[in-house]
């Protein structure tokens, strides 16, 4: 594995975060029968590209330099 990515773009990480999330939400008492962790993933991924999105075109249109 050569290929650099940023840590918020692994899907190991994100189900990482939301085992540990469920994990901890049943420990505390919250029911979590209905969720999964793929589910959960899933969601914070689309949360995720649509932020970053946002985020593109924010820059490119606030942007005062040209792209070469």
């Amino acid at each position: 594995m050569i290929d650099l990515k940023p840590w918020y773009l692994s899907r190991t990480i994100w189900a990482s975060i939301a085992g540990i999330l469920l994990s901890a939400a049943g420990f505390m008492g919250v029911e979590t029968g209905a969720l999964t962790s793929d589910s959960i993933t899933e969601a914070l991924l689309q949360v995720a590209t649509a932020l970053a999105g946002v985020m593109a075109l924010y820059g490119r249109l606030a942007a005062t330099s040209r792209i070469r």
